[in-house]
């Protein structure tokens, strides 16, 4: 809804917009995220940065006739934007990035935050020139795992359905069924606070 539609529970909306967007552009909502997942890796017995992580990305219809970065996909034949985001074997949000539907896979963002990273499992989507940038700039390998079967029937892939089946998680937030946000940057924030609510429903069940 619009700011000024927010219910009369919540505190006034120019409040609540404001501390939104100051919270958004000076990383809290991505720290708070990363808190929380640290906490849940050390948990469980694990280091706070990760050795592997999956990448995916997945395209959204946009709403109105607004917004930036909202283009068409041909191959999925949606007008919107790509949604990339990077997780570990838990499905842990590490790292998202929005942009144009019609953007290749390739141009995900990753951020050389966790030094313990050593291999990303991606699909045939980052294949070629990203391959290569990545090895050079972090020093990571990426592993592109494809289907070998024309099966219609489907079939997870080996560790990278993980990712796919929090793309599938993020599809229960009614706020992420199209990407109503006029900017990017709001786009990664709904995503960002989508996990921090996944995160503290699995620290406290």
């Amino acid at each position: 809804c619009q700011w000024r539609m927010l219910l009369h529970e919540f505190p006034s909306w120019k409040l609540v917009c404001y501390y939104f967007s100051r919270w958004k552009n000076n990383g809290t909502i991505e720290w708070i995220n990363d808190i929380l997942r640290d906490g849940f890796r050390k948990g469980n017995g694990r280091n706070s940065s990760p050795s592997v992580g999956l990448i995916d990305s997945q395209s959204v219809k946009t709403t109105g006739a607004e917004g930036q970065e909202r283009e068409f996909d041909g191959g999925k034949k949606i007008k919107g934007r790509k949604r990339h985001i990077i997780t570990d074997t838990n499905g842990s949000l590490l790292s998202v990035k929005v942009h144009a539907a019609s953007g290749h896979d390739g141009k995900g963002s990753l951020k050389h935050r966790f030094g313990g990273m050593k291999k990303i499992y991606a699909d045939g989507g980052y294949r070629g020139k990203p391959v290569d940038r990545v090895k050079s700039a972090f020093g990571w390998d990426i592993k592109i795992t494809l289907r070998t079967d024309k099966s219609a029937e489907f079939k997870p892939l080996p560790v990278r359905w993980v990712v796919e089946r929090t793309f599938s998680r993020l599809e229960n937030f009614r706020r992420l069924a199209k990407d109503y946000e006029y900017t990017t940057s709001s786009s990664q924030a709904m995503i960002y606070l989508s996990f921090i609510n996944l995160m503290i429903n699995r620290i406290i069940s």
